[in-house]
């Protein structure tokens, strides 16, 4: 528990801002604001989405100010902040940060990062680790300045990658790992312990997913990692996809073709093999409990948990219980 309470202001928005807000709350620091974004309309009802950290504000802080500025450089907005006095802004999965913000505390501006900066610079990095094979990962808290993930690292706490990790395991696991951290380091610079510095060594992206990206391209390759095989690669996306936003396909033939989502996947021994000298997007199956996709290196990949468009998830063998012919499609 901490020992002295500066005054906090909160930002954040979705599920993993929430854990460390909470543990912050349960420690009793000194929470004076919180600052999240805008509710959305969504839908033809337009449902008002409200994000996460509002959620958790409303149920459990409800006199604590709460702003959801349009603009973080609104001028009532800074003027609102200003009056709340705080000694440290605390960003979680938020928004860049404007200067006249993260400047305005005595004892900083502080970010939790998921991942081990500079590894991993950018909007998704719990799944570009996954993506791009790493072992470890892990977050980070740094003080924010002018650019996006680039400030000096207060503190860091590693975790392995297990060899079956999706993005929905780790996501939990950094979580938890970070809403610790996060109170860590508010007693670290309490405590005047904490000498930030700056980072060091390769500095590795983790841009924002899009549809592209996630869409599986049957002859993946990865310049970076040359001799892993397609399936290997591909893999690694859907796990870095699952369960969120989830890795797409497409399969059809001359008559049909559906739209995929895929949330389970394996790679193919060889020995398991029937023939594998077959065109990418080749489907091979019993029709009964195994639907295999083969890949431009002659790799294979057996896909395991499957969504058609419109349809719930299902696994390989209750999807063929109600699909025929599937040997006559091919992804493409």
């Amino acid at each position: 528990m901490n020992t002295v309470s500066p005054r906090i202001v909160y930002m954040g928005t979705p599920e993993f801002a929430v854990a460390p807000l909470k543990n912050l709350v349960e420690n009793n620091f000194n929470i004076v604001g919180v600052v999240t974004v805008p509710d959305k309309p969504s839908g033809r009802g337009l449902k008002v989405n409200k994000s996460a950290v509002k959620t958790y504000v409303e149920e459990n802080l409800a006199d604590t100010p709460l702003m959801q500025p349009v603009s973080l450089k609104d001028e009532a907005f800074i003027e609102q902040l200003k009056s709340l006095n705080a000694d440290i802004f605390i960003v979680v999965a938020f928004r860049m940060l404007p200067e006249v913000v993260w400047s305005m505390p005595k004892m900083g501006t502080f970010n939790l990062h998921g991942s081990l900066l500079p590894l991993y610079r950018g909007a998704a990095p719990i799944n570009w680790a996954i993506i791009k094979g790493e072992t470890k990962s892990g977050v980070t808290t740094f003080l924010i300045d002018h650019q996006i993930d680039t400030g000096n690292i207060l503190m860091q706490r590693e975790c392995p990658i297990q060899e079956r990790e999706t993005i929905g395991t780790l996501y939990d696991k950094l979580m938890a790992i970070g809403a610790d951290l996060v109170v860590e380091t508010v007693n670290g610079l309490i405590k005047g312990e904490l000498v930030a510095k700056p980072q060091e060594g390769k500095i590795t992206a983790a841009p924002k997913l899009n549809k592209e990206l996630a869409r599986i391209k049957w002859d993946m390759q990865d310049s970076d990692q040359p001799g892993c095989s397609s399936a290997i690669l591909i893999d690694r996306l859907v796990r870095g996809l699952s369960p969120y936003p989830a890795a797409t396909a497409a399969m059809g033939n001359q008559e049909k073709q559906y739209e995929f989502k895929i949330f389970e996947c394996s790679i193919v021994k060889p020995d398991a093999l029937e023939n594998n000298n077959t065109p990418a997007g080749t489907i091979h199956s019993d029709s009964k409990t195994y639907i295999h996709v083969t890949c431009a290196d002659g790799s294979v990949l057996s896909l395991d948990q499957i969504q058609m468009a419109g349809k719930k998830r299902m696994h390989a063998k209750e999807f063929l219980m109600g699909f025929r012919n599937i040997e006559t499609f091919r992804f493409f």
